[in-house]
């Protein structure tokens, strides 16, 4: 925060008085410091998951789900995005942490679906060898299958910082929040193709799935 504030007021008070290489070095400066920034909140909040106690209720993903992504669509109403929420979902859950998980996958989905022309986002539930399971499709980047089990590694990325921003948190965060419910988490997909990331988060009564 220091090194943020700091550079932030040389930058508007001194800028003028270095020269281009000098002014290359400060902007640098700026965003480095914003990015560690970013990355110690997200490593916080990583933490908090891991601590926080659970109060399981009835949660209703399909509402989360659309309004998240109807947020998503106010805040880039240049981005032509062909959404849709599978209605009736509900689990058992702690509702901020799923909504935390929620959040991280659709706003993932979001993101690399970026230069896509025709954009698609789907969230819905089937049944997985007797399982109900919970979807996020998306027909984005994709990923080497090969390196699937390095996505939900902290500071892992598939993708360099030049194709698309992040740091690697949000879909470790996104695992422990599930494991923390009994579940399991897991990504298919392929380069160009997309990418479906899938959850189950059973009962804490009877160990069934309780999605419906």
């Amino acid at each position: 925060i220091a090194i943020d504030g700091f550079s932030r007021i040389l930058e508007e008070s001194y800028l003028e008085y270095l020269p281009p290489d000098g002014q290359d070095c400060l902007r640098r400066i700026r965003q480095a410091a914003v990015s560690m920034d970013e990355l110690v909140n997200d490593f916080l909040r990583l933490s908090r998951v891991t601590r926080t106690t659970l109060v399981p209720e009835p949660v209703d993903l399909s509402a989360i789900s659309s309004e998240i992504l109807t947020g998503l669509s106010r805040d880039e109403p240049d981005r032509t995005v062909i959404w849709s929420v599978e209605p009736g979902m509900t689990v058992t859950a702690d509702h901020g942490l799923i909504l935390i998980a929620m959040k991280n996958l659709l706003e993932n989905a979001w993101k690399y679906t970026g230069k896509s022309p025709q954009a698609r986002i789907d969230v819905g539930m089937h049944n997985r060898s007797g399982v109900k399971t919970v979807t996020v499709r998306d027909n984005g980047a994709g990923f080497d299958p090969d390196k699937a089990h390095l996505l939900f590694i902290p500071l892992q990325r598939l993708h360099s910082p030049d194709e698309f921003p992040g740091n690697g948190i949000g879909l470790a965060t996104v695992q422990r929040i599930i494991f923390r419910h009994g579940g399991k988490i897991w990504a298919e997909g392929k380069p160009g193709n997309g990418a479906v990331f899938s959850f189950t988060i059973p009962d804490p009564d009877t160990g069934s799935d309780p999605v419906s």
